[in-house]
């Protein structure tokens, strides 16, 4: 398979990005300082937002992050398009009280499982703790560890059976091993307040998952396949950080939307389902006049390309996918549709999605679920309900989806890249 030197780039900048956002905190800044190196304004909260037309933009709260970029000309009734993702991916995260110690003198951790990881895949590898720290005095501080942790699976001497189905417990079989020593030398908190420059002592809270540590990279033939942790969801925010960098509306405003905890729901103050969006939108329509009425009719001619990963077709279980639908990777960006609307891609949307294919020159194809399968869901069906913007959801097909190591086709997420950029391009 011939790879264009451009999608090459693109993978290995999507590799750089992977391994800057080992959590969802890291993720929402990483893409803030590429932006703000684009030229983009941060804006804060709780400032008062002054924003004039032409104007580049950036806002982080927490793990989430919104970016947009005014168009030449901006009233209180532009409408919006925007290209959304989320920044969490399945993983572990530190439960109160993290150090404990198990026999044989090992240093173990007590941590809580993470959304839905597919956690065979975890066992025996190094993990690092990635995160933030807050301070008393409710300083904020990024941590990131060296490999430090890792799940040990039994050895196949002491489960004779496990060549017939591999059964973890999720609180007895999770927790990994990190040192050896006396129990009262076992002080993980120490050691990332060693990491975030603090004393032990003056830590009020933390939120600390594992990520795995083995670099992201092409392999295969020709290099055309691309392994990677933490691809569900960060090729999308990527994809999106790339897009909304280069934009150049003409008639709307362009605008890329990251939320945290779509693993788990995304009902929180920085998800999808919680009010970090609508406030944005808000606040943007509000600094050109907009009431009520503006704020509709705004909205009423907005669109949301909600991207997450998808279903490749897997050779070794073709029958767990549609028969007539089989999504390839290296067949370029995927359409998700549900009947159920687990995907909130509808007949407007689809047309929508296929011109900006069209648009940007790159290939696309549509995916829907066996019916005998369970279908997943994404920020979009939160997003369309919550805002009542006309929503439409894609993504790019990968196998291993949850792992933590997944896998997808080169040339696929620079396909996303580039039909994002000609929806922001309106």
């Amino acid at each position: 398979m011939t790879i264009p030197d451009d999608a090459r780039a693109h993978i290995d900048d999507l590799a750089a990005f992977v391994e800057a956002s080992p959590s969802s905190y890291h993720a929402a800044a990483e893409a803030r300082r590429r932006l703000e190196q684009a030229g983009f304004a941060n804006l804060r909260e709780h400032d008062a937002w002054n924003l004039a037309p032409g104007g580049k933009y950036v806002c982080v709260r927490e793990g989430s992050v919104i970016a947009f970029v005014l168009p030449g000309e901006v009233t209180a009734t532009t409408p919006f398009q925007i290209v959304g993702a989320h920044t969490d991916s399945p993983s572990f995260k530190l439960k109160p009280k993290p150090s404990t110690t198990g026999a044989g003198g090992w240093w173990q951790l007590g941590w809580e499982v993470y959304g839905g990881p597919l956690v065979n895949s975890w066992l025996d590898r190094e993990l690092c703790l990635a995160g933030r720290i807050v301070t008393l005095a409710g300083e904020e501080h990024f941590v990131k560890t060296a490999p430090i942790a890792r799940i040990p699976q039994l050895a196949i001497h002491l489960d004779r059976q496990v060549g017939d189905g591999l059964k973890l417990d999720k609180q007895q079989h999770t927790a990994p091993v990190w040192g050896l020593g006396d129990a009262e030398s076992a002080d993980i908190v120490a050691v990332l307040a060693r990491e975030a420059g603090v004393a032990p002592e003056v830590i009020g809270g933390m939120d600390i998952v594992a990520a795995d540590t083995q670099p992201p990279r092409p392999f295969g033939a020709d290099d055309a396949l691309f392994a990677s942790g933490r691809l569900d969801n960060l090729l999308s925010a990527h994809a999106g950080v790339v897009a909304i960098a280069a934009a150049s509306p003409v008639e709307a405003i362009a605008m890329f939307a990251a939320f945290d905890h779509e693993e788990i729901g995304s009902a929180s103050r920085s998800g999808a389902a919680g009010p970090f969006h609508e406030e944005v939108l808000s606040r943007i329509l509000a600094a050109f006049g907009a009431g009520t009425e503006d704020r509709a009719r705004s909205f009423a001619g907005s669109l949301h390309v909600s991207s997450d990963v998808g279903h490749a077709v897997h050779p070794n279980y073709a029958d767990r996918h549609d028969p007539a639908n089989h999504p390839v990777a290296g067949g370029g960006p995927i359409l998700k549709i549900n009947a159920n609307q687990r995907y909130a891609t509808d007949a407007h949307g689809a047309a929508a999605w296929q011109a900006a294919c069209r648009t940007a020159g790159v290939p696309t194809q549509e995916f829907v679920s066996n019916n005998a399968m369970p279908c997943g869901s994404t920020i979009g069906p939160i997003s369309a309900t919550r805002l009542g913007i006309r929503t439409v959801d894609v993504g790019v097909p990968i196998l291993s989806m949850h792992s933590a190591r997944e896998l997808t086709a080169v040339v696929d997420p620079w396909y996303l890249t580039r039909a994002m950029s000609a929806i922001l391009d309106r």
